[in-house]
């Protein structure tokens, strides 16, 4: 009878070998289609943060303010963004974007391109800064900050013309170098009609398309914030879902024809589920507000989802 004992020196050396076939010959796949970014990743992999809004609105019981509003009127007693930070954090959230500027163009923080701002409010006599007390707050909590910066501005004199993309884009700076890291940008897609505009009253319309020069404000926030992720309806980078009902479709494909959207100009069906052939990957945000706008209004108090909705969102 043959003795087929295996030495176990050479045992070892074919489960090696074997082993050593087996790796090189599992090669992945190539990729298909567009990828995503480390930014883009690192946005997936927050899952879910918080969205506040807060302005001049929450005085005048708006929902979109005229740009008109004095900054006399923004005088919170009991303002406590750490409160919110800890809040935020203790529900699971990984960040907090702010809105900055509304369309009204009254800013949170201290602009020194606008008097329309905190500065000339009494809240702190004038030396307060919102933005500041946030971004404190959620690096204290373990939490990262995004900024909402409307395009269009009630308030400023020049909007419809190429000087107020000059100061568009110094706020815009000002938000990307004086806050620390910022996670997000949030560019709405509301963009010209009625407003104060300096006292002109007017109603101005500009050419979303064009207007605002998109590709070299983009640059902008790639040069100071390469981390941070760009929100429109089309992107560049987080798409909108195309409601506010915090919904998405059954299929939702990452990817989507970026030269088809701009910054308000939206197939709302198309962003729902995005697009199996598209070019660019640009996930979708699903935004949903706790009350039937987004602004605090003492009248919608009974009218804020439950808990239960909420889960069920």
């Amino acid at each position: 009878m043959m003795n087929t004992t295996v030495c176990p020196r050479v045992l070892g050396f074919l489960i090696a070998a074997l082993a050593a076939v087996s790796v090189s010959a599992a090669q992945p796949p190539s990729p298909f289609g567009p990828l995503p970014a480390e930014r883009q990743i690192r946005w997936h992999e927050m899952e879910y943060y918080g969205f506040i809004h807060f302005t001049v609105n929450t005085f005048t019981d708006k929902e979109w303010g005229y740009g008109d509003e004095s900054p006399k009127i923004f005088r919170p007693t009991d303002l406590d963004p750490r409160q919110w930070a800890e809040v935020a954090r203790e529900a699971g959230m990984k960040a907090l974007i702010i809105t900055a500027k509304h369309h009204d163009g009254f800013c949170l923080w201290p602009s020194r391109y606008t008097d329309h701002s905190v500065k000339n409010s009494p809240w702190k006599d004038g030396q307060g800064d919102v933005l500041a007390e946030l971004a404190a707050a959620c690096k204290d909590n373990g939490l990262r900050m995004g900024v909402y910066l409307s395009p269009w501005d009630r308030n400023h004199a020049e909007y419809g013309t190429p000087k107020y993309i000059e100061y568009y884009r110094n706020q815009l700076r000002e938000l990307l170098t004086n806050y620390g890291e910022i996670c997000e940008v949030w560019f709405d897609g509301a963009n010209g009609g009625d407003g104060f505009y300096g006292g002109a009253r007017q109603t101005r319309r500009i050419d979303r398309l064009t207007y605002y020069d998109w590709p070299n404000t983009w640059k902008l926030v790639r040069q100071l914030q390469p981390m941070a992720v760009m929100f429109s309806d089309g992107g560049p980078d987080v798409r909108w879902v195309g409601n506010e009902s915090g919904t998405g479709s059954a299929t939702n494909w990452a990817s989507l024809r970026r030269a088809e959207f701009a910054p308000g100009m939206a197939d709302p069906k198309a962003l729902a589920q995005g697009q199996a052939d598209g070019t660019h990957w640009i996930p979708a945000e699903v935004d949903v507000s706790i009350r039937p706008g987004w602004f605090y209004h003492a009248d919608q108090d009974s009218r804020v989802k439950t808990v239960d909705q909420l889960l069920e969102i």
